[in-house]
């Protein structure tokens, strides 16, 4: 039997529905219950990425209607293109890892069974696989969202004796149905539209291909039918994708609720199923012609609102004093630079003259969400190892962790580095391409239709974000691993060396995921052209509507060794060339503390006399930028306390 991009994505359906049924036969041992989850979403994973690699080999192969309801006029459909595959692949590896993390991470719970855990694991992934293939916008794309969110809702309440976790469940719910609803709506008005045709012979009138087809053919402007229905999708996938002002909602309850595990697949993964709706949506959806989509319209949306969801949500996040809370709010930060780039492209697209500058922001943003799915996911493995290994996620009660999980230290500095955009990190690389795109654009928007120079003022707002956000994660990594040792975590290491212990790491298997994601930030931070190649790959297997205008210039200027290059070099960066001379000048700096042979000694920390070392003495996250927080609070909501 042939294997397709399709049948190998069912097969991998077909795994996580088996393997939720199974764990369920066999929950008695959550150890066992944790390794059988491990083995079916290992075969799920490795199904998944082998339709990526078909895909990317051979193009994208014929869609497949698995069910169809004629009396309904709606089918089941399934497709598997290059943009389809770059959501699959990032499924596919957090999944996994999120699954080899649970397995130990799971005795942290001995209250709870592992049943109402596993099973929804498991059909929560199968969901996020059907969600970015389906092509019915309509009954079938409302029947496979229940699926997704409804596992993803009994996850979040795992901890279902703690009010606070129920709540949180309780107002993500109401806000995934809501925005459910929203695009089954536009879904129903766009239908009507659905007039026949080479293009749209065989397919549902609610299919994704043949309400494209029909959009092709109005030969005037929009009627206002199409645009409420492209207002809906707009709202839908925003709420989804925990944009400004619907993430403050339910997003940083949501993800600092469920176990860690789940909170690396929500914040890396689920939300960028709003993202994949959005492209989606307005470069493959939307024909081919500027004159009739009005891509600067859509685009001008998306940047605002990718700018206000930037800044107001890094902001937020500054003034957290819990590891996952502050985490959340990064996420809704971090999906506002991603919206930002998907707007660029809109944007800068009509013009011959800039359309290298939009492939950097298409391209930009698509990096950033894989960046952002790698570092994010890294950083929840961090704090879910914390969590662990000190049972609280105040950093006020932290401190000192780098002396006893020193690996959970290291892992956790790369993912500060990366998310803060530190250059030589992956962060920097995706941010730098969107930089590139809204500065270089907005400057460059005399040659644009409708003068954006307004999009420069959103880059240097994204680039002020980016110091706001090392701002965070220096309170995030300084206080937990490079504070003195706190008295929670001295009680939590004396605990442990009475058993024989020596530290707090968890142990390998939750030490294996944090490294891999680890590696995987550095080895795109050094080498962003690779992803750039697989993007433009991508972009060629399968492309229609606006994005088809992008395929001449997707690979301009990116190469695997020399970095990226967009606008006729007028943005370059080479990773391997500014990492020469940073490892020349510390071997120098190393040659030369040796040249002088100076002597090392360790004593205690003195405080003028007047003390000794203490908890009240020990500086906490609540002191740091107290002034920043004064004159910012207006975007920053009150604490909330955890119970």
């Amino acid at each position: 039997m042939v294997l397709t991009p399709v049948n190998c994505l069912v097969y991998a359906m077909a795994v996580c529905l088996a393997g939720a049924v199974l764990v369920l036969a066999f929950n008695r041992s959550k150890r066992f219950s944790g390794w059988l989850n491990l083995v079916f979403t290992t075969v799920s994973s490795v199904l998944a990425l082998y339709a990526c690699v078909l895909t990317f080999l051979n193009g994208p192969s014929q869609p497949v209607t698995l069910l169809s309801l004629q009396t309904l006029d709606s089918s089941l459909r399934l497709s598997v293109d290059g943009l389809a595959c770059v959501f699959i692949g990032l499924i596919s590896v957090i999944s996994f890892l999120s699954a080899l993390f649970s397995i130990k991470y799971m005795d942290h719970y001995p209250e709870y069974g592992s049943a109402s855990y596993y099973a929804p694991f498991q059909l929560f992934v199968a969901g996020m696989y059907a969600i970015v293939t389906v092509t019915d916008i309509f009954l079938f794309f409302g029947l496979i969202w229940q699926v997704m969110t409804l596992a993803s809702f009994f996850l979040i309440r795992y901890e279902h004796r703690n009010p606070a976790n129920v709540r949180a469940a309780w107002v993500y719910l109401l806000m995934m149905e809501i925005a459910c609803c929203l695009v089954m709506a536009a879904g129903w008005f766009l239908s009507g539209l659905a007039v026949q045709g080479p293009a749209a012979a065989d397919l549902s009138r609610f299919d994704l291909d043949r309400i494209a087809y029909a959009l092709s053919q109005i030969s005037s402007a929009f009627p206002p039918v199409v645009v409420a229905a492209l207002v809906l999708l707009f709202l839908g996938f925003a709420i989804k994708a925990g944009l400004w002002p619907f993430g403050q909602i339910w997003l940083p309850d949501a993800h600092p609720a469920a176990p860690s595990p789940v909170s690396a697949l929500l914040s890396g993964v689920m939300i960028k199923t709003g993202v994949y709706g959005l492209i989606r949506i307005f470069l493959w959806v939307l024909p081919a012609n500027p004159a009739l989509s009005h891509p600067g319209l859509w685009g001008a949306a998306l940047a605002i609102v990718g700018a206000v969801t930037l800044f107001s949500g890094t902001v937020q996040a500054l003034n957290q004093e819990e590891t996952k809370r502050l985490l959340a709010y990064h996420s809704i930060g971090q999906v506002g630079y991603i919206c930002l780039g998907v707007g660029a492209c809109l944007l800068l697209l009509p013009s011959a003259s800039t359309a290298d500058l939009a492939v950097a922001g298409l391209f930009g943003a698509l990096f950033h969400t894989v960046n952002h799915a790698f570092f994010k996911s890294l950083l929840f493995f961090n704090a879910g190892s914390i969590y662990y290994a000190t049972g609280t996620q105040d950093l006020n009660k932290l401190g000192g962790l780098m002396k006893y999980m020193p690996l959970t230290a290291v892992t956790a500095l790369v993912a500060s580095f990366s998310i803060a955009g530190v250059p030589l990190f992956n962060g920097f690389a995706s941010k730098w391409s969107l930089y590139s795109a809204a500065i270089l654009g907005g400057s460059s928007a005399a040659a644009v239709p409708g003068h954006y120079q307004w999009l420069v003022i959103a880059g240097f707002l994204a680039v002020l974000t980016s110091v706001l956000t090392l701002a965070s994660f220096v309170k995030f990594f300084g206080v937990s691993f490079l504070s003195r040792v706190s008295q929670t975590v001295a009680d939590k290491v004396s605990l442990v060396q009475k058993s024989g212990k020596s530290g707090l790491e968890a142990g390998v298997l939750m030490q294996i995921p944090q490294v891999t994601l680890a590696l995987f930030c550095i080895f795109l931070g050094l080498f962003p052209g690779i992803a750039f190649g697989v993007f433009a790959k991508a972009l060629t297997a399968g492309c229609t509507g606006l994005s088809s205008l992008l395929a001449l210039p997707a690979a301009g200027g990116t190469g695997v060794l020399r970095g990226l290059g967009f606008h006729s070099g007028a943005a370059v960066f080479a990773p391997l060339a500014i990492l020469a001379p940073i490892v020349l000048f510390f071997l120098l700096g190393f040659l030369v503390s040796r040249i002088g042979r100076a002597e090392r000694r360790k004593a205690d920390i003195w405080l003028c006399g007047y003390d000794t070392e203490n908890e009240q003495n020990r500086y906490k996250a609540h002191n740091l930028y107290l002034e920043v927080k004064k004159y910012l609070k207006w975007l920053s909501p009150r604490k909330k306390e955890r119970r």
